[in-house]
């Protein structure tokens, strides 16, 4: 069923479904089994657990990985606010298609089916400092496309992004979910200078500014300061959740959009973990107001869904372990008195 308005969107967010708890227990019951002493895998045994409860299966599964991402231009550019012109939106696009990104190359090596979805990239949003960035059929249109990318018989999702000036979009969406002002969430994104930071948080400021009156409904958030490929990314990232399909985020940008979810309904995000915690100083601030620990840490702020792309073989790692490892009694192993 596609999403009729934003209202509609929101009542998804609001009844998105519970883990299974059937699945969760068979998959703790067999993690406390195994050949090894209790907790030995740390974090390896709460992932296999964690996806066989949001697949909703035991054992779970890591047969049919999905990375999709979503591309968009943004009017706020024209403020000048990022270090490349928006025609690399549309270049970079290609080279996806083409296979030429280290996204490619990522799902390639986690045999992960990959697509990208160009959002209008030839009418970018409009400034934010000037108006809202989408009309709320434009928002609804670009939430339905991520809601519709997701395959129904993935086991994983990995969401990415690319769009440029859309770390400047990210820091206004962090700002108006969880306050502060520009400088507060400000970052290099692509690699601007100190002084083009402070331009980023300025112009991040008049829009918070501008739409202030709007700041008190996740909805008008991501209408009035967010962008294409974020409103794809959130309905992709629900959808998800409606279809039992467990989510790795990726960083700021994917986070960002993730916070509209979680503000509109805290368990909303129960389903994702976080991929890693990216170079880009908002990330971890946005991590921590979720409670999201982020499996890696490597310096990267690429986008893509690259990060996440490669917590893939973690998570991978974690489901063969939990799905191959003997028990005890399979092995004629002595447990612990």
């Amino acid at each position: 069923m596609p999403i009729s308005s934003l209202d509609d969107f929101r009542a998804k967010i609001l009844q998105a479904p519970p883990l299974d708890h059937e699945a969760e227990t068979k998959a703790e019951q067999r993690n406390a089994a195994l050949t090894k002493p209790a907790g030995s895998l740390g974090t390896l045994e709460d992932l296999a657990i964690w996806a066989s409860a949001w697949q909703g299966q035991h054992p779970p599964s890591f047969d049919t990985p999905q990375i999709t991402i979503f591309a968009g231009n943004h009017g706020v550019c024209a403020q000048g606010i990022s270090a490349f012109p928006a025609e690399v939106t549309v270049q970079m696009v290609a080279n996806f298609e083409q296979g030429g990104a280290a996204i490619n190359q990522l799902a390639k090596a986690f045999e992960a089916h990959f697509s990208v979805h160009p959002l209008d990239l030839d009418t970018p949003t409009a400034d934010i400092t000037q108006s809202p960035a989408l009309s709320a059929d434009d928002c609804i249109r670009a939430i339905n496309t991520g809601w519709n990318a997701v395959d129904i018989t993935s086991d994983f999702l990995v969401v990415g992004e690319m769009g440029i000036g859309n770390t400047t979009i990210a820091a206004a969406l962090a700002a108006a979910t969880f306050g502060g002002d520009g400088e507060d969430w400000a970052g290099p994104g692509t690699g601007v200078s100190a002084e083009g930071i402070s331009v980023k948080a300025t112009v991040i400021d008049r829009a918070l500014e501008l739409h202030a009156t709007c700041l008190s409904d996740p909805m008008e958030i991501l209408r009035c300061l967010g962008g294409r490929e974020f409103a794809a990314m959130a309905g992709a990232i629900m959808a998800a959740r409606h279809l039992g399909i467990p989510v790795i985020l990726d960083g700021f940008v994917t986070t960002a959009a993730a916070a509209i979810l979680y503000k509109t309904n805290s368990a909303a995000l129960d389903h994702c973990i976080a991929g890693h915690v990216s170079a880009e100083p908002g990330h971890i601030q946005l991590l921590k107001e979720m409670n999201k620990e982020p499996l890696l840490s490597l310096d990267m702020r690429l986008g893509e869904g690259s990060g996440a792309a490669v917590a893939l073989g973690i998570v991978k790692g974690a489901i063969a372990t939990h799905n191959g490892m003997a028990s005890f009694a399979e092995a004629g192993v002595s447990e612990k008195d």
